[in-house]
């Protein structure tokens, strides 16, 4: 029984990064696919799903495409523990969405921003892996 709960308590620690990573994805998702979003693009960005910011094929955690990496220099899932998420719904979705607002303002390889690019219903990632 002791096992059973050291087991729990592990994966508890463990879930907690991906309900951060889960709460980026959602908030991009009602940011940039929600209403008034492009038909074709709201298809392309689900279709993409985690790969907007990660490269398909090798561990999220590890593996983001130049996006994600720009996402990750103002948003760490650490920063978002599943708690704070709970008690502060609207707090998390202002500091998640000013993230990506900055995130925006760099540079694809192409030399477009990335919010002109997402503007122009193209994935930010020239190497989102699609």
């Amino acid at each position: 029984m002791k096992r059973l709960a050291i087991c729990l308590g592990f994966l508890c620690l463990l879930m907690t990064p991906a309900m951060a990573i889960s709460e980026f994805g959602k908030q991009w998702k009602s940011e940039y696919l929600g209403e008034g979003a492009d038909p074709d693009f709201v298809k392309t960005g689900k279709k993409a799903n985690c790969y907007v910011c990660h490269v398909k094929g090798e561990k999220k955690e590890e593996a983001r495409n130049e996006y994600g990496k720009a996402i990750h220099e103002y948003l760490k899932a650490e920063d978002f523990p599943k708690e704070y998420i709970k008690d502060n719904p609207e707090e998390a979705k202002k500091k998640i969405l000013e993230g990506f607002k900055k995130a925006a303002e760099h540079k694809s390889k192409d030399g477009k921003k990335f919010g002109e690019k997402i503007k122009e219903n193209k994935l930010p990632a020239t190497d989102a892996g699609l």
